[in-house]
């Protein structure tokens, strides 16, 4: 009987399906990328800035979706899950993010079956779509496009590149910025971009 319980999905235990964060995704993965990564995000003609842009914003912008929370103090998260056909979003907010959980992160993976039977994410209207990075990365591109778009990646192995930056601001600030992509039959089917400032 014990074994019945632990084979339940814990996803069907919550509300809604938290991100799929894999926190040992950039560990030592070094800095590489001089250009500043993952400054902003845009959902159709809406754009969002990291650490400046609150989920209440982006959630009030799409007029559909609940903020979310798990954790508690230092590994608190609050996020907003999207879904649309084959696509599932989340908009994140970390320690980082301060009380008005700014937004620190936002992934969005591209799944071989239709989200549309999940019901744990609101639908987020077409015009919000498609989700870009810093103007230029979406999924759908290929390794190519990703590498002619951004330079060489920090890490890269068969399926998955990492971008990682690490820079001085104004003020004695430092910004680490990351990017983890993964790919499937060398198209971009994950997108998981952050950044986070520091003194």
């Amino acid at each position: 009987m014990l074994l019945l319980l632990f084979a339940i999905p814990a996803d069907d235990c919550s509300a809604q399906t938290p991100p799929p964060l894999d926190e040992h995704a950039f560990e030592r993965v070094p800095p590489t990328v001089v250009k500043r990564l993952a400054t902003r995000f845009s959902l159709g003609a809406f754009v969002g800035r990291f650490e400046e842009t609150p989920l209440g914003a982006v959630r009030k912008a799409v007029g559909e979706g609940t903020i979310q929370n798990q954790g508690d103090a230092g590994g608190s998260i609050y996020w907003l899950c999207y879904r649309r056909a084959q696509h599932r979003l989340w908009v994140m907010s970390g320690e980082m993010g301060g009380t008005d959980h700014r937004v620190t992160e936002v992934v969005e993976e591209l799944t071989e079956k239709d989200t549309e039977t999940s019901t744990d994410c609101a639908i987020i209207p077409e015009k919000f779509a498609p989700l870009v990075f810093d103007g230029k990365l979406r999924l759908g591109m290929s390794r190519l496009e990703v590498v002619t778009a951004l330079g060489q990646p920090s890490k890269s192995a068969a399926a998955q590149m990492v971008y990682s930056h690490h820079g001085k601001l104004a003020g004695g600030f430092e910004e680490t910025a990351w990017l983890i992509l993964r790919f499937r039959e060398e198209k971009l089917v994950f997108l998981r971009g952050g950044k986070t400032t520091t003194n």
